[in-house]
């Protein structure tokens, strides 16, 4: 996925747990880990903002766009369209 969830870093700059952040905001650890080690699908705004909130930063400071590598999926989707014989 192309975007990148940067709060690893948050947490680190605050010196603040995950246990503690998830508390604060009003999340399960569980769902803070899913959306910290990037596999989310989806964030509320409403939680965007509460983690925001309680880590004093921008929505930029916690997410970034960060470029995917296609080249694989083109090979891969090459492969899928070749006629076999």
């Amino acid at each position: 996925m192309p975007i990148a969830v940067d709060i690893d870093v948050m947490l680190a700059r605050r010196k603040m747990s995950v246990g503690e952040l998830a508390d604060r905001v009003g999340i399960t650890p569980a769902n803070l880990a899913v959306l910290k080690n990037g596999r989310a699908k989806a964030v509320r705004f409403a939680t965007l903002a509460a983690l925001c909130e309680v880590l004093e930063c921008q929505p930029g400071d916690l997410l970034r766009w960060a470029a995917e590598d296609t080249a694989g999926d083109d090979v891969a989707q090459d492969e899928q369209l070749r006629p076999t014989r």
